[in-house]
Order: C-alpha cells, then structure tokens, then sequence
C-alpha cells in the first residue's frame, strides 16, 4: 500500500450555543489536565523520578473519581488522553535536548484546543460529529478534502480573535514528486526587498504590520485604558487588538504560501542562508521589521514543501560571507554597513549587495552538491530531531 503525505486541512466553522459551550468546556478541562500532569511530573522531577505517560493516565482515571474534578468525566475522555500524550511528546523533546522544560498552561495566553481521535468523532457525508454533541459542526468547505479522505485525528481550537477553527489530518495522495528541472537559484532575504534571487529578480516586502500600524496602536491604547476589573469592556477590547493581529498574520501567511510554492515549482534546488533570527531581533532597531518579514516562517514552508515535492533545500552556514565576497572574481571586500547597498569590487565589477549575495549562496549551494562541502546541511526538526518535513498545512495553503 502506498506512503502518503498526512496534512491538515484546517477550515472555519460556527458552532452552536450549545457547542460553543461544549467545547469551552473541554479546552478548560484539557488546558487543567495537562497542567496537573505537569504539576506531578515536576514533582516527581525535583525527588529525582520519572513519571510515564502511562502512570499520568492512571493518574487521571484517580483524578476523574474524585469529588473535586468529578467535573472532568462531563467532556471527552479522549481530548483529555491526548493532552497526556502531548506532554510526554514535550518531556520527550526536553530530555532529548531540543527544547526547554515544559511550562503550564494560562488560561488567557494558552492556545485554546482539543484533539480528537478517530475513536472520538464520526465524519460521514462530508459531515463531522464530535463526541458528546448531538449535531455536527457547521464547517465552511473552502477547499474540499482529497477524494476518499478519511480523517485520521481532529483538532478543534478557538484563536483569540473568538474565531473557530477545525483542522482535519488526513493521508493526501494528491501530494507527489514534481518532474525534475534543471534550474537552481540562490535566496537572499531582507527587509527592504523580502526576496532577493540569483536571477536578479526581487520580490518586495509587503510590510503587513506596517499597514495596520495606526489601527493596532489605537486598539491597544484603548485596551490599555480598559480597568483589569471591567471585565466585558476589557475582553471587548483584547478581541479587537487579536483581529487586527490575526489579519495582519493571514495577509503574511498568505503571502509567503504563495512565494515558496512558486519557488518549489520552478526550482530543483534553492539555496538560502542559515540565519540566526532569534539573535537578529535582539537589535531594537530591527526587530519588529525582522518579525514582520517572518523570515522563519519562510524557511520553515520552503523546507516542508521542498520534502513534498522533491525539491532540495541547502542553508549556507550563517557565516559565509555571502555579502561581502566578489561573486565575479571571488575578493572578499572589507567591512559592509547596512547602508550599502551597492559595492565596487577591485575587479571593476559593480555589485548590488542583494543580488551578488545570492549569486554567492547559489554558487556555495551548487558546491556543495557536487562535493558536499562548505554548507551545512539541513536544519533538525525540534520536535523530532529529523531534518524538518513538515506534514501539515496551513488554512491559506493555495
């Protein structure tokens, strides 16, 4: 039987009164579960023992009979059990050093969400029904399901703008390899130009955060000015700051969909450079134009689509000096502010600094596939420690 790729296909839906209420329920009983679990793990942790996923799930069965949390036995045992799970898959990836210790879960900052498996939900007819509701959810189908799809987990979540999301996994056959091409092209990335090719080409930065600046300054002087007291006024407020957050963060993700795609298709191989953000946004000057630009977020989508459809991505070590080295005659120039953007080499040749440094990423690329030296290979997944294959989508995948 043939291996397909497991994506996510997330889409909007409106629930009911009466499942609106359900599912809150759940995500507070979810959010207090894991909590607890980790409250008993990390006291197991400072006596120097270990405490298994399963000794959690016993602890929760012991928890269920108790007249205090007699409340949890209300919602499905499932999202409660994977809450477990997910715990020991954070444990798993602390003591595997690739990420830090687990921290609890706020009731007001914490992503609001349940999964649920196969066991916990029926899906017929283009119909989904969880468990514990009567009627199934009004979903809108913005893009259909492959054919045959059958959902292999399900994940309800409320982002803090009050919107609902369902995100169905299901095995996509639909994903293969593209037919090969012959065409390589070096990446460089920036803040005036997002993009900047080996081609020459640049693709300019939209500034999503820049256009609804004035609009979210005003909406967070006004939460600001709302009493922690006034309790409907002041979530009124944090609702309108979250949607124009989550519009600004749509438009991005949108935008750079739309770019990595194009560069997958028309490319075998791309070449970019191994940044380090986090240390970027320390620089005060920058950082809130380095966020915007989500060049993380780029890379992370270039990556999993790359894996998808047979493509290649190679990051050059983030100190090959890519901006400074001659792509003509190979001189490495001396120190280069940001202020300059265009260089003259030694050799007579004239260099816009953007393009002759991916001209250099390209070539470093190419090096490396011929002799596999000179550039690092392929950042790990934190979550798994293999290299990065991301298998789900975005809800604005084109």
């Amino acid at each position: 039987m043939p291996t397909y790729v497991k994506r996510a296909f997330t889409y909007r839906f409106c629930p009911t009164g009466a499942q609106a209420v359900e599912l809150s329920r759940t995500f507070g009983c979810v959010r207090k579960v894991y909590n607890m679990a980790l409250a008993a793990r990390t006291e197991a942790w400072a006596r120097q023992e270990r405490v298994s996923y399963n000794q959690t799930s016993l602890m929760l069965t012991a928890w269920k009979k108790t007249e205090e949390l007699a409340y949890l036995n209300e919602v499905s045992s499932v999202p409660l059990q994977q809450a477990l799970r997910h715990l020991q898959v954070a444990f798993t990836n602390f003591f595997g050093k690739r990420a830090k210790y687990p921290r609890f879960k706020s009731r007001k900052k914490s992503r609001r969400s349940a999964e649920y498996t196969a066991s916990a939900f029926r899906f017929r007819d283009g119909k989904l029904t969880l468990a514990k509701m009567s009627e199934p959810l009004d979903i809108v189908w913005s893009r259909p399901l492959p054919e045959d799809a059958v959902p292999s987990t399900v994940t309800v979540s409320q982002d803090p703008a009050g919107r609902w999301f369902v995100s169905l996994l299901c095995d996509d056959p639909t994903v293969k390899p593209l037919p090969a091409v012959d065409q390589a092209v070096g990446i460089d990335v920036g803040l005036t130009q997002l993009l900047t090719l080996s081609t020459g080409e640049k693709i300019a930065n939209p500034r999503h955060e820049r256009r609804d600046r004035a609009r979210l300054a005003l909406a967070q002087r006004r939460l600001a000015k709302k009493a922690k007291g006034d309790g409907a006024n002041r979530a009124k407020a944090r609702r309108k700051v979250a949607r124009i957050h989550a519009r600004i963060t749509d438009r991005r993700r949108d935008h750079l969909h739309q770019l990595t795609t194009r560069l997958v298709r028309e490319n075998q191989t791309l070449v970019i450079e191994d940044l380090s953000v986090r240390n970027l946004v320390r620089n005060r000057n920058l950082a809130r134009a380095i966020s915007d630009a989500a060049w993380s977020q780029f890379r992370s989508m270039l990556e999993y689509k790359a894996a998808w459809y047979g493509r290649e991505v190679i990051a050059a070590g983030r100190f090959f000096p890519s901006t400074r080295l001659c792509s003509h005659c190979g001189t490495l120039a001396g120190r280069m502010p940001l202020n300059v953007r265009t260089w003259t080499c030694g050799c007579g040749t004239v260099h816009d600094r953007d393009v002759n440094a991916a001209k250099n990423l390209l070539a470093a690329g190419l090096a490396v596939t011929a002799c596999g030296a000179g550039v690092r290979p392929q950042r790990e997944s934190s979550r798994t420690g293999q290299p990065a294959t991301k298998q789900e989508t975005s809800r604005h995948e084109p």
